[in-house]
This record gives C-alpha cells, sequence and structure tokens, in this order.
C-alpha cells in the first residue's frame, strides 16, 4: 500500500490534510474501477419506485 503525503503546512486549524494532484487523480481512478460494476447493476424495481416517489414528493413541496 503506498502512503500519500499531505500538504498541512500554512493550513487553518479547521481544514483537515490537502492531497496533491497526482493522488487525487489516482484515488479518482481507484474508486471508479471499484465502483464500476456496482453502477452497471439493474436497481431492485422496489428501489427505483421509491426513488421516484421520493422525486416526485420533492418536486410537489417545490424542492429541486
Amino acid at each position: 500500500m503506498v502512503h500519500a503525503r499531505a500538504h498541512t503546512e500554512s493550513l487553518p486549524a479547521d481544514q483537515g490534510p490537502v492531497l496533491d494532484a497526482q493522488t487525487r487523480e489516482r484515488l479518482g481512478r481507484h474508486l471508479k474501477a471499484l465502483y464500476e460494476p456496482v453502477l452497471d447493476e439493474t436497481l431492485d424495481p422496489r428501489l427505483a419506485e421509491l426513488l421516484q416517489q421520493l422525486e416526485s414528493d420533492k418536486r410537489e413541496r417545490g424542492d429541486r
């Protein structure tokens, strides 16, 4: 496992470590590879119906 070095010097105390661009890109590629098979799966019809109902309820309330 490769450990990323975080840049913490000169950060305000309320912010955490910041990853450099190369580390963020590598992390993004790994996450995409990890979740891509899940995104290709068919959504359970019951869950799809619940999501549609939530969207409908949001529209009725005027939420975005």
